[in-house]
């Protein structure tokens, strides 16, 4: 069978050193800026200080302090400046958290209900103020597409919502601003593009050579940095990963092919319970996943062997490959890892069943009982 989709992504993107310099092509000297980042590292490596240069000329405030899993109730705080400033205009410096909270605060400033309402899917997004983005920590892609995941502290949630009203305008991809970051942040990075094109790809066979060719193309990628891991403060390293990345999650890959997320749902409320990283979240979860599916994406996950591993063997064989990649950049695969308690099931399952997560993947065949069987085996 043949594809049909629909594909969309307004996002300019500006590749390379020096490109912060484009941000004024999309402002005005009207314009109320709002520039938000996280925890403070741009002011260290000298990424601030260039946006500020910039910026010279232009009405601009800020607001730091997003944490590495947005939460709602910072972003509410933003959400209170945006409206009693008059801001029209949000610009996002910092990894795919940072961005995905502006997309909340771009929605949420314009709606006169509760903000959460988007994530609860009470309500959709009508309409959102611009955005910009200036990328410091390749990982989620969330500089070009449409989707935004954000905590509740209040009630341990992990939830999503998405809307092209909060697609970036622009997004300013310049790899020089990852020389500060750590072993661990450039491992997340690595592992959460791999896993992002995985649950586009290791689904169901398609027809299509571009897409099948590009999901490889990027994983073999991927699969190269890892092995050249001892390089990964070189700026040609930096840059492929912060391209790949990129590439992984800005809609096409996934454009009229089945796609799963089962990894990320699961994901996502480990992180709301127990605080992991979004990618070591996924490093425990997938390859479980697959092996609990095994008979469902067994042509896919040969596949994968094949063309991205270079590897033929068995299905286990081939995960067994995928622990190993992850192992190798110090993302550990094994739940008992990480700070855990022993109610991992009793916490989880009622999340998810809260949270509609009931028949999950490209099959909509994993149930809350496949998920206690997937969860069960994380902790190997």
């Amino acid at each position: 069978m043949s594809l049909t989709y629909d594909f969309y992504n307004p996002t300019t993107i500006h590749f390379g050193k020096g490109q912060v310099s484009s941000v004024v092509k999309h402002l005005s000297k009207d314009n109320k800026i709002l520039l938000v980042y996280g925890g403070g590292s741009i002011k260290k490596n000298g990424v601030y200080d260039e946006i500020s240069k910039v910026l010279e000329g232009f009405d601009w405030i800020e607001f730091s302090g997003v944490e590495a899993n947005p939460t709602y109730e910072t972003m509410n705080k933003a959400v209170e400046i945006v409206k009693s400033e008059n801001v029209d205009f949000i610009l996002a410096v910092g990894g795919g958290s940072v961005i995905d909270g502006c997309k909340y605060l771009a929605a949420a400033s314009l709606y006169d209900g509760d903000g959460w309402d988007f994530l609860a899917g009470k309500a959709e997004v009508e309409k959102a103020l611009p955005l910009g983005v200036v990328l410091t920590l390749p990982a989620t892609g969330s500089e070009s597409n449409m989707a935004a995941v954000l905590s509740k502290k209040e009630t341990d949630e992990k939830r999503f919502f998405h809307s092209p009203f909060v697609f970036p305008k622009f997004a300013v991809l310049d790899s020089s601003y990852m020389n500060t970051l750590s072993d661990r942040q450039l491992a997340n990075g690595l592992v959460d593009a791999f896993v992002h094109v995985c649950e586009q790809y290791l689904t169901t066979t398609n027809t299509s050579l571009v897409h099948d060719g590009y999901s490889e193309t990027l994983l073999k990628g991927l699969v190269k940095l890892s092995c050249d891991w001892e390089n990964r403060s070189d700026a040609l390293w930096q840059e492929n990963l912060m391209l790949l990345a990129n590439q992984a999650l800005n809609g096409f890959i996934g454009s009229g092919v089945a796609q799963d997320w089962a990894t990320h749902f699961i994901g996502h409320e480990l992180t709301a319970f127990y605080g992991l990283d979004h990618a070591q979240s996924l490093a425990v979860v997938q390859p479980q996943l697959l092996r609990v599916l095994s008979e469902d994406k067994e042509e896919k996950i040969l596949q994968l062997g094949t063309n991205v591993f270079g590897k033929k063997g068995s299905v286990e064989e081939i995960i067994v490959e995928l622990e190993k990649l992850y192992s190798s950049v110090g993302v550990s695969t094994n739940l008992n890892d990480y700070n855990i308690d022993d109610k991992v099931i009793e916490n989880i399952i009622p999340a998810l069943e809260a949270h509609g997560m009931i028949a999950m993947g490209e099959n909509e065949n994993i149930t809350l009982d496949v998920s206690e069987k997937i969860l069960k085996m994380t902790m190997k």
